[in-house]
């Protein structure tokens, strides 16, 4: 799966976690463009323009964090303190809440992407086709069963919702014109960025795409987030 990005906006009270291929680099870059000089942006990878980080790195109390953390991700913790990595890129909710004081996570609005499960694995799928040079077909794909599960990013370790809102991506332009309502920000119906856009050609519906037994993988691995959001196929 690709890295998680935070966005936490101290200009608009705002706190956005990225989850994967759900348009997240490209709200990211527009929400980038509005955040104040003293806002928390991490870096894209690659990077896009005219998206711009700031203010990700440096020193925290730890000991929140560990405590919390029933023994999960320990090393990395002391890793990315003695690193300096306070934020990241698809750094998990969880985390972030930790890394933060306790004020601005429960006073800011806080916000994801979701997608539709059987659309997001295609979706996933192209972009690891791609970058294998179109050698990866989609049976070794979902033999792998690397998936991009997005539900522990904005989840807490006993699966305890984090997020005020989470936005379908299906409808994304008319959620992010509410939540832009609610928090202030500029915004004119859509986010006219495409960034990572361009690895899928086939476009046609998911639905004429998967067999009887893909679609069977997609809706073990993706369990949780169906029940979650009442997706269905």
């Amino acid at each position: 799966m690709e890295e998680p990005i935070v966005i936490i906006s101290h200009k608009y009270r705002f706190i956005f976690i990225k989850t994967a291929k759900t348009a997240g680099t490209s709200l990211e870059v527009y929400l980038s463009r509005h955040c104040g000089d003293d806002d928390i942006v991490t870096p894209i990878y690659p990077h896009v323009d005219p998206h711009k980080a700031r203010n990700y790195t440096g020193r925290w109390n730890p000991a929140r964090e560990l405590l919390n953390s029933h023994g999960h991700g320990i090393l990395a913790t002391v890793r990315q303190w003695i690193k300096g990595e306070r934020f990241y890129n698809h750094i998990p909710a969880r985390v972030a809440r930790t890394r933060m004081k306790e004020d601005v996570w429960n006073s800011y609005y806080k916000f994801c992407i979701e997608r539709n499960p059987w659309d997001k694995t295609l979706s996933h799928y192209h972009m690891l086709r791609k970058r294998s040079g179109g050698k990866l077909s989609f049976e070794e794909y979902l033999g792998k069963g690397n998936f991009c599960v997005n539900y522990p990013l904005y989840t807490d370790l006993g699966g305890g919702m984090l997020m005020d809102k989470i936005a379908r991506y299906e409808s994304l332009d008319e959620e992010l014109e509410q939540i832009f309502k609610i928090l202030g920000i500029p915004f004119k119906g859509a986010l006219r960025v495409r960034a990572k856009s361009d690895t899928r050609k086939d476009r046609r519906p998911y639905q004429e795409v998967y067999t009887r037994e893909q679609r069977e993988t997609v809706d073990e691995a993706f369990s949780e987030e169906i029940a979650m959001h009442g997706y269905e196929y």
